[in-house]
C-alpha cells in the first residue's frame, strides 16, 4: 500500500532532529500493509549494517532489531543450543509468505506488540532484554515482558529506538516445549505457550502469549503438578486479561491456554525423565 502522506525518507545514519510524524522503518511489512495517515517522514534503518545475530563473549545471543525472519531461521538451523528448535518453531508460527520472511524483522514484530507476535513469544520465553536508545543517545535495557505493555502498546518513548534483544546464555541451554492453537490451519495464533526447564536447577517457566493481551510468565522452582500449574494460571491471568478479537473469543482462548499448559508440563516432565537427560525429539 502506498503511504501517500510521506513526504521524505531519511537514512537513519544521518543525524537530524526527531519531528512529529517521524517513524522508524525496518522491514516495513506492517507499515505498508494499511493506511498510516500520521506518518510524514520515514527514518530508514536498512543501511545501518547491524549484524543480524551476534554471539557475545558470555555465551549470550544478541539479535538486532533489523534481523529478518529468514536470517533468524537460518541461525536456528545451524545452532547446537538446546533452545535452538524453539527459535525455528516461533519463526514458523509467523505463517507468512517467503516475501514477508525476507523483510519482516524481529524488532518490528516486538514494536507492533500484537498479542500473536511470535518474536514476542520467543524472546519473552528466553528471558530476552530489549536495548533501547533515545534520540539523545541514552541507552536503557528492559525485559521483553515489560517492553510489551498491551495489545499494540509498548514502552517506547518519543523517537526511541529498539536496537536489539539479548537472550542470556543460561536461557539458551534450557529444554523447551512449544504449543500453538489457531481457529484455522493457517490462522493467526489464538494461544501460544512456551515452557522451559532449566537442567541446572530444575526451574520451570511457562510463558503465555497470543491468548493474553501481553506476555504472561509463571515461574516455579521445580516442575509443578497439574493442579498447581492450573491454580497458578487461574490466579495470575485475570478475566479481563484474555484477548478478544476475530481470531478467538476470550473463553476459547482461556480454555486452550489451560489445555496447552498441561500439554507443555507433561512434555517437559517426560523429557526430564529421559535416562541421559537428552532431548530425543526429532
Amino acid at each position: 500500500m502506498d503511504l501517500n502522506t510521506v513526504t521524505e525518507v531519511r537514512d537513519a545514519r544521518e543525524r537530524a532532529p526527531w519531528q512529529p510524524g517521524d517513524c522508524w522503518l525496518a522491514g516495513g511489512t506492517f507499515l505498508f500493509s494499511e493506511p498510516q495517515p500520521w506518518i510524514r517522514r520515514l527514518v530508514d534503518l536498512g543501511r545501518t549494517g547491524w549484524q543480524p545475530v551476534t554471539h557475545l563473549p558470555d555465551g549470550a545471543l544478541e539479535i538486532a532489531a533489523t534481523c529478518t525472519l529468514t536470517q533468524l531461521s537460518r541461525y536456528a538451523r545451524t545452532s547446537t543450543a538446546p533452545a535452538a528448535p524453539l527459535v525455528e518453531q516461533c519463526c514458523r508460527a509467523f505463517l507468512a509468505s517467503f516475501k514477508i520472511w525476507n523483510l519482516a524483522t524481529v524488532g518490528g514484530n516486538l514494536c507492533n506488540a500484537l498479542p500473536a507476535g511470535p518474536m514476542i513469544s520467543l524472546t519473552a520465553a528466553l528471558d530476552g532484554r530489549c536495548l533501547l536508545r533515545s534520540q539523545a543517545g541514552v541507552l536503557r535495557r528492559i525485559p521483553v515482558t515489560a517492553f510489551v505493555t498491551g495489545a499494540g502498546e509498548n514502552d517506547l518513548g518519543e523517537g526511541e529506538l529498539l536496537r536489539s534483544v539479548t537472550l542470556p546464555a543460561r536461557a539458551l541451554r534450557r529444554r523447551t516445549a512449544f504449543r500453538q492453537a489457531s481457529l484455522s490451519g493457517l490462522g493467526r495464533s489464538g494461544a501460544l505457550l512456551i515452557g522451559t526447564l532449566d537442567p541446572s536447577d530444575g526451574t520451570f517457566t511457562l510463558t503465555v502469549t497470543a491468548s493474553t493481551a501481553r506476555p504472561v510468565r509463571l515461574c516455579f522452582p521445580a516442575l509443578p503438578a497439574a493442579a498447581g500449574l492450573r491454580d497458578a494460571l487461574a490466579g495470575t491471568v485475570r478475566d479481563d486479561d484474555w484477548f478478544d478479537d476475530v481470531h478467538g473469543l476470550p473463553a476459547w482462548r482461556r480454555h486452550m491456554t489451560f489445555r496447552l499448559a498441561e500439554e507443555v508440563r507433561r512434555e517437559l516432565d517426560e523429557l526430564r525423565q529421559e535416562p541421559d537427560g537428552r532431548d530425543t525429539r526429532p
